[in-house]
């Protein structure tokens, strides 16, 4: 029977006549440990990331920054909103805005290796004939002259099959009846972006909780994810949007320029975020810095109030603000600022826009071209929710479309600003500040 001092004494001198094998495994070991740490990355660069949004998106309406990454327009933008080549190598229009001619770049190719010809561009745009005089040239010809439409065209194309000129394709995309669930892309070097949509911003961050998700884009509050030691958590002002408060211009109450303005200046738009004071964002090449801005002035807005109350006996006031979810706890400042100065405010917790309201708090997605002809023209029923009526104002956006002169047209937008501030249809606050969340 084996000792435990014989089995000892043989253990050592297993080592002593193997030691050099057991140095050498060591050094090897040690030196492969740090070789594979520093080189993992590199071999293994192709994983998966899932990303998660809030939002209910069709097809046709997927996020632009996503659109951006695997396809290009004909045209793209600058953050100024000026235009510049990218399918097209060049553009002109002969008739002062209603043809407008595009000159393909060469040699340019689907992301599945075909090569791109004008007639693939098929930007599916109603009341314009579309023409190929040849593999190069695309004509448009629309009905009226329309000086934006070089910016119309930097909405990325797809070919039929979702496909882009990018080095990201669409790999697999899944819908919950019209809406997309899932949308899978991947690049050249194998990495894959699986993105995934939610209907509002508590079920994306529920899926971060759950792991279905190793990233949320987007976020408008990231509580409590930010209080997590196990995530990283970075923001951005988004200038391409603005928390506004449309206002109803034909309410009994609201039709009164002088009660609009009052409600400006009552509002503590600094305590909110960066501010705006424009329907144009301050990065545009239109935007007019020197509009009335409605600084935060309650002494201002009592001895307006006063002035009003006093000219209708002293009536009280009672106004209601409609806010979707996520604005809500600014939809409360709001009230609160609106109640110092003698009016009381309610707050309706609306999913969708309102057709009937006083005042809306809402998100705005600024147009890239300062032409906003369909929010603020009296003749836009649809979608001008303020009513607002200006003939002044239509003239301006009229002529602000047809402009082809740059200096020309930009004195149009400084007008347009500074005389729809005026009339306060409508409160500009502040650009919002959007979250992402990561797992570390």
């Amino acid at each position: 029977m084996f000792t435990i001092r014989y089995l000892t004494r043989l253990l050592i001198e297993f080592i002593i006549r193997f030691r050099l094998v057991f140095i050498l495994s060591i050094i090897i070991g040690t030196i492969s440990f740090f070789f594979v740490r520093a080189i993992a990355p590199l071999i293994f660069d192709n994983k998966i990331v899932r990303i998660g949004i809030s939002g209910r998106f069709t097809v046709e309406d997927i996020p632009y920054n996503i659109q951006r990454q695997i396809s290009r327009g004909l045209t793209k933008t600058e953050e100024s909103g000026k235009v510049e080549p990218d399918l097209a190598q060049s553009w002109e229009t002969p008739d002062k805005g209603k043809t407008w001619i595009f000159i393909l770049k060469k040699d340019l190719k689907w992301n599945d290796g075909s090569p791109l010809k004008s007639r693939d561009l098929n930007y599916n745009f109603s009341d314009v004939i579309s023409e190929f005089p040849d593999e190069n040239t695309i004509v448009f010809k629309l009905s009226t002259p329309y000086s934006p439409f070089p910016v119309v065209v930097s909405k990325p194309v797809f070919k039929k099959g979702l496909l882009g000129v990018s080095s990201w394709k669409i790999d697999k995309i899944t819908l919950m009846g019209s809406f997309v669930q899932t949308l899978a892309i991947s690049d050249d070097s194998g990495t894959k972006k699986i993105y995934k949509f939610y209907p509002t911003e508590d079920q994306t961050k529920l899926a971060f909780r759950t792991a279905e998700v190793d990233k949320i884009e987007g976020l408008i509050d990231p509580k409590p994810l930010d209080s997590w030691n196990t995530v990283k958590i970075a923001n951005e002002v988004n200038r391409n949007r603005l928390v506004i408060i449309f206002i109803n211009t034909e309410d009994n109450l609201l039709t009164d320029k002088t009660l609009r303005q009052a409600f400006a200046y009552a509002i503590d738009k600094e305590s909110l975020g960066e501010r705006a004071s424009s329907p144009i964002s301050i990065n545009s090449w239109a935007y007019n810095p020197q509009v009335k801005s409605y600084d935060y002035d309650k002494e201002r807005a009592k001895e307006i109030m006063d002035q009003y109350l006093k000219d209708k006996d002293n009536k009280i006031l009672e106004v209601k603000i409609a806010s979707y979810p996520s604005l809500l706890p600014v939809a409360e400042k709001i009230a609160q600022n609106l109640k110092e100065i003698g009016v009381n405010t309610s707050v309706q917790v609306s999913s969708i826009t309102p057709h009937e309201y006083q005042l809306f708090l809402a998100i705005y997605d600024i147009p890239i071209d300062p032409d906003q002809y369909s929010v603020w023209h009296s003749t836009q029923i649809e979608t001008n929710i303020t009513k607002y009526k200006s003939p002044r104002i239509d003239n301006l956006l009229e002529d602000g479309r047809t402009e082809l002169d740059f200096e020309s047209r930009k004195k149009i937008y400084l007008d347009f600003q500074r005389f729809l501030l005026e009339d306060s249809p409508a409160i500009f606050l502040y650009y919002p500040e959007y979250y992402s969340v990561e797992r570390l």
